[in-house]
């Protein structure tokens, strides 16, 4: 299955050497790390960090998005990266996993490690095996011209979940570790996600800390908890509360939101804006 892109020409650009030059553009950005990293290697089966990155267009969140890639390349890339998303199309079934064939992107064709893939489905009471969730969605898309520029020896496993809750996380958490335990493979889980939608600046960045802070305590019951209690419209919590049980379960207890910052920054329109953010646990 080749997997064709669906928001290249939009959210990012279809040619390569622009792509690049935005990307860069994104690191060097005063919302940006400032600078462009070099990659590091990484050798061993228990990659150390695990990251949260938004999904927009790369003119509003990406430099935002440099700070976890940072954290990324700084560590070197491990085997395999599980980029978790919410379902923006509503196709597809609870737990969606693209386990086979490539995606394409304007760098080049990303393999999907097919044998993760299915240990995941194996592993999972939930998951299965689907393409429709992925077609047309656009926040596994748009991570891998980021891991692209820096290195093409890498595989993916696209899971986009169509259901957020408790047992849907947990049950994809309890899949990515039994699947890991069985393969030894070091992987990095990705979760992407952007925050709080179409709030005035005000109430964006005061929602928009209740989970920020949920997240750096790595307490995914009270980020559920709270994304309902204030319908605080963040796209991706559960792929967020994944990728911290996840972490927490390998070790990784910690968590620091990297950076911050809202559509509106980009625009200057503060009446209707778009939260984003980048995170790392380690």
């Amino acid at each position: 299955m080749l997997r064709q892109p669906a928001v290249a020409g939009a959210f990012y650009p279809d040619n390569p050497e622009r792509l690049a030059n935005l990307i860069e553009s994104c690191f060097l950005d005063d919302a940006g790390v400032g600078h462009v990293p070099k990659l590091e290697s990484f050798e061993g089966s228990d990659y150390p960090i695990n990251i949260m990155v938004p999904h927009a267009g790369y003119q509003y969140s990406g430099p935002i998005a440099s700070h976890g890639y940072c954290e990324i390349v700084k560590n070197g890339f491990p085997e395999v990266f599980i980029i978790i998303s919410p379902n923006h199309t509503g196709f597809g079934s609870e737990i969606s996993v693209f386990n086979e064939g490539e995606w394409i992107t304007p760098f080049g064709n990303v393999a999907v490690d097919g044998e993760f893939a299915d240990a995941i489905i194996e592993s999972s009471d939930i998951a299965s095996a689907d393409f429709s969730a992925h077609i047309r969605e656009h926040s596994i898309e748009v991570q891998l011209p980021f891991l692209q520029y820096f290195s093409t020896d890498f595989k993916i496993v696209p899971i986009t979940m169509g259901t957020q809750n408790f047992v849907t996380s947990n049950d994809l958490s309890n899949a990515i570790l039994e699947a890991a335990d069985k393969l030894n493979k070091s992987y990095c889980v990705i979760a992407s996600t952007d925050l709080s939608h179409y709030n005035n600046q005000e109430k964006a960045n005061k929602v928009d800390g209740f989970v920020l802070e949920d997240i750096s305590e790595m307490n995914e019951f009270k980020l559920f908890e709270e994304v309902v209690q204030y319908n605080i419209t963040m796209c991706g919590y559960a792929p967020v509360m994944t990728a911290i049980s996840v972490s927490k379960r390998t070790s990784k207890n910690t968590s620091e939101i990297l950076a911050y910052g809202t559509s509106g920054d980009v625009s200057g329109d503060f009446t209707s804006v778009v939260g984003y953010a980048s995170g790392v646990f380690k």
